[in-house]
């Protein structure tokens, strides 16, 4: 049985289809791209994975289990076995930077101890480990709002790492980064991926950093599934065809190529 199945996943705005009857299998342990041109309903369909946003139509299974039933506090336990990574880091600035990885052991520890911030070593220890896994361990007292962009979706990172997820979705999570910063974070979700074997779906634009990254790759267009398989089936014509206008941004070959299975 797949990890995460979708079976015809649609998301209707109005007259507006965003995603449009997509099915997908993804086994455990795997790194997905997903890659399309903006607009082509890679945010959106990550979000209903999640449960952030409602499908229209459709089923969402994970290991057989219909996440799109779950409500209340099965829904808060898939929401942390199922970990986002934002675009925007969604860090809260004036906390340092430990305490906003702390923030992923929500769900492990009793309400009253995040409340008055008396967190438990053991889940101090964890948070301070997952920095340090990402070269950011010296960084873990400083204010959020005093990092880089680089680091502080490491640190989101980080966060998402200590929830203990089964599946790590991540939206767009180097778009707003350079291309040294966006290799530091691409290099932080692979690492996680074949260190903890945790399945990985990464929403991405550049079609170089998720050849280079990525064992499979799954193309939306206008909401449809258009391509799924592996980086090296995906020809540049077809690239051109899934990118459209946006081709000559998506398609380069600046981004180093490293290996998915080390």
């Amino acid at each position: 049985m797949p990890m995460l199945e979708l079976q015809g996943l649609t998301r209707r705005f109005g007259a507006v289809t965003a995603v449009d009857a997509v099915t997908l299998s993804v086994p455990a342990g795997q790194m997905v791209g997903v890659i399309g041109r903006s607009g082509a309903g890679k945010s959106t369909m990550l979000r209903m994975i999640n449960r952030l946003t409602d499908p229209s139509a459709g089923r969402i299974l994970f290991h057989g289990r219909d996440v799109g039933a779950l409500q209340g506090a099965a829904l808060r336990r898939w929401r942390t076995d199922c970990a986002m990574i934002f675009q925007q880091f969604n860090l809260v600035p004036r906390l340092d930077v430990l305490t906003n990885v702390l923030v992923g052991r929500l769900n492990h520890v009793a309400p009253w101890r995040s409340l008055a911030g008396l967190w438990p070593e053991a889940d101090r220890a964890i948070a301070l480990s997952a920095l340090e896994q990402f070269d950011i361990g010296r960084l873990a007292a400083q204010r959020a709002d005093s990092l880089s962009g680089g680091q502080q979706q490491r640190v989101a990172i980080a966060r998402a790492l200590v929830q203990e997820p089964s599946i790590i979705l991540a939206d767009e999570p180097v778009a707003s980064l350079d291309p040294r910063n966006a290799r530091l974070v691409m290099d932080a979700l692979a690492d996680i991926n074949r260190r903890y074997g945790i399945t990985i779906l990464v929403n991405i634009h550049s079609l170089d950093l998720a050849r280079a990254y990525c064992e499979r790759l799954v193309g939306l267009a206008q909401g449809r599934l258009v391509f799924d398989g592996p980086p090296e089936a995906l020809t540049d014509e077809a690239a051109r065809q899934l990118y459209g206008l946006e081709a000559a941004e998506a398609v380069g070959r600046d981004a180093p190529r490293v290996p998915v299975h080390a």
